[in-house]
């Protein structure tokens, strides 16, 4: 296992443009309209706007592919710089009731500010990220053991719960349910073209800042006590790499809605095969979080075809049993970077 951690770099390089262009080659083809190669083809580099198949493949399959595949992306690599920075093997944006606050603020948006731009929308799914973090930090850090891997999960949990609850009430009395279903049942279908334009200043920024931090990550994750021992800037590092969550997962959730357990799955998985140096392991799960969530949606589309099934419960169907796996055999463990 070891001599395949050391070639996992050289692998990763070299499969990674292959297995992006497959991913989103299978998700543009499969749906639930057989489209020809040539009319796909035909509908990337001779667009023809009066042409019904043309106009699913430019406006529906290929944002809904794209945003699959960033949307996982920015998760899973949200998840592992949460691991890392809090040494808690269960840290996830959804687990945490990150995801949730952008949801609540969203709600809210569409509630108060019917009408508001794209960027407004995504500033106030930021402000929810940042606010939901802010509180189950501060709670777990308030109780005694709160920052322990379980206890921090159940107060995410918790949270998360407090605040969706708070926006389906909200959503339910100003008979909004409707309208804003999308980003309760997170269907990547509906993902709007012009938002993915939107967020790229912020999923730049959020991207630049994990990478910048990478190294950092690995030290952080052997401990504070280790980190400060290496003259690392802990509150520095830890601002910037919640600066780098709150953007990535803010931006996530205004584009397709709550999506739970990529970023509690997959930095387990890039750690386990590439191992816990965050400069490889963080842009490895960038990479398989992408993939993972571009074939749980072709997935969603055949579960109950031809009717579409959220993508949600795709990933719920195999995140909570690794949920569990996990809880049973770490317990109340923190990880020390390793597997």
């Amino acid at each position: 296992m070891q001599q395949l951690r050391l070639k996992m770099p050289i692998i990763f390089i070299t499969v990674a443009p292959v297995t992006i262009l497959l991913s989103l080659f299978l998700s543009i083809i499969f749906g639930s309209k057989a489209i020809s190669m040539v009319v796909i083809w035909d509908a990337v580099f001779h667009f023809d706007p009066s042409n019904v198949d043309h106009q699913i493949i430019r406006y529906s399959r290929i944002p809904r592919a794209l945003g699959a595949l960033l949307i996982g992306c920015f998760l899973a690599v949200s998840g592992s710089i949460m691991q890392g920075m809090t040494r808690n093997y269960l840290a996830s944006p959804s687990i945490m009731g990150i995801s949730d606050g952008s949801v609540l603020m969203i709600t809210c948006c569409m509630i108060f500010f019917p009408g508001l731009p794209n960027l407004t929308m995504v500033l106030f799914s930021l402000a929810g990220s940042a606010f939901a973090a802010v509180v189950v930090y501060l709670l777990a850090s308030s109780i005694p053991d709160g920052m322990k891997p379980v206890k921090m999960a159940i107060i995410g949990t918790i949270i998360g719960t407090f605040l969706s609850s708070i926006a389906t009430a909200l959503a339910t009395y100003f008979q909004t349910s409707q309208d804003i279903s999308f980003w309760y049942n997170a269907r990547l279908h509906q993902i709007n073209p012009d938002l993915l334009k939107t967020i790229l200043p912020f999923v730049i920024v959020g991207l630049i800042i994990a990478f910048g931090i990478s190294k950092q990550m690995t030290v952080m994750s052997l401990g504070r006590d280790v980190a400060v021992g290496l003259g690392q800037k802990d509150l520095l590092v830890k601002s910037l790499a919640i600066l780098s969550v709150v953007l990535l997962t803010g931006c996530a959730v205004a584009l397709a809605g709550n999506i739970g357990f990529v970023g509690l799955i997959i930095p387990h998985i890039s750690r386990f095969l590439i191992g816990v140096e965050y400069s490889w392991t963080i842009p490895f799960a960038g990479l398989l979080g992408g993939v993972f969530l571009v074939f749980a949606d072709i997935g969603s589309r055949f579960m109950n075809y031809p009717f579409e099934t959220p993508i949600s419960v795709v990933t719920a169907a195999i995140g909570v049993p690794f949920f569990l796996y996990l809880i049973k055999k770490r317990g109340g463990t923190s990880h020390a970077g390793a597997k």
